[in-house]
């Protein structure tokens, strides 16, 4: 039995493909197979059922994989005990963003680290919270960012900032000529979403008590995107809520739109997270401290109060 052996193993329980976990594993197909093939003589059971389309895993075959993932991430750790043990910040660094910070939170940071750290393979992928805890847990990524707190006994969250709401309210709306706005006011049937997957949405309807999901704007709007809401609500379909680094850089005409919330505004935690096993902390503090550097700077809300991002019954 090789580690190299589980990892095909993992490859093929995650994609539940042979040629697709060998183009992933950057060995061929009947490399792989041939190995994975050993590995059942060995063990003298079948770790998958080659019949079923897509395939899927026996009974004793999930239970090799779950061991497996303990046995690889184990082994991965070797290099980063090192690592640490040597204060050697290098090496490969795999990080999720959530969408509505990746826009806003990482251009203030990249060109920082990457010139302070030239070290450090940075991969970075666009991830929703739930994608960002998933691969975390199969330790296909590092670290994330993203809304806190997450309630998650396995996730530990370090704080980098707390960002308030604002409200982007168009021309002859109830609330335009409102110098502050109170959270009493907000009417969920008044406010453009983003769509399902993005914890902004779930902060805000958490912030707005009275959320139903009966469509009663009369359309259905599904965006992932800010500045589809911002077009939308400058046509009079509804206000809005941004993220306080995302209206940093609208135009001056738009910025006459927003609305500040009366204190303490609500607001959410944005932290760097990570599992509770993660080892890279010299990779972990170097991040948090380039990041602590360069959103200083640009925000520094206290008195705020916390939205939770997490979907309430």
């Amino acid at each position: 039995m090789t580690i190299t052996q589980l990892k095909y193993v993992l490859s093929v329980a995650e994609y539940k493909n042979f040629t697709v976990a060998a183009e992933h594993s950057f060995v061929t197909q009947p490399t792989l197979s041939m190995q994975i093939q050993k590995l059942e003589d060995e063990l003298d059971v079948q770790i998958f059922n080659r019949s079923k389309k897509p395939i899927e895993l026996t009974d004793i075959g999930q239970k090799v994989v779950d061991q497996a993932k303990i046995i690889v991430g184990e082994s991965n750790r070797i290099t980063d005990i090192v690592h640490q043990h040597k204060g050697f910040v290098g090496g490969e660094f795999k990080l999720g963003i959530i969408p509505t910070v990746m826009p806003t939170l990482l251009p203030m940071f990249l060109n920082n680290f990457t010139h302070k750290y030239p070290k450090v393979k940075l991969i970075i992928e666009e991830l929703t919270t739930e994608e960002i805890i998933r691969k975390l847990m199969d330790g296909h990524i590092d670290a994330g960012l993203a809304a806190t707190p997450l309630e998650n006994e396995a996730i530990k969250e370090r704080p980098l900032y707390y960002e308030p709401f604002v409200g982007l309210i168009p021309e002859g709306h109830r609330l335009f000529n409102a110098k502050k706005i109170d959270v009493d006011q907000l009417e969920m049937d008044d406010i453009l979403l983003l769509e399902d997957g993005h914890c902004f949405k779930d902060s805000v309807i958490n912030l707005c008590r009275t959320y139903k999901d009966d469509n009663a704007k009369g359309f259905q709007l599904e965006s992932g995107s800010f500045d589809t809401l911002i077009k939308l609500s400058k046509e009079g379909l509804g206000m809005t809520l941004l993220p306080y680094l995302h209206t940093l850089d609208l135009n001056d005409k738009d910025q006459k739109h927003l609305r500040e919330f009366l204190a303490p505004p609500p607001a959410r935690e944005v932290s760097l997270i990570y599992h509770k096993s993660q080892l890279k902390m010299q990779l972990i503090e170097a991040l948090k401290t380039t990041i602590d550097g360069v959103v200083r700077g640009a925000i520094s809300f206290s008195d705020v109060k916390i939205i939770s991002p997490l979907q309430r019954a």
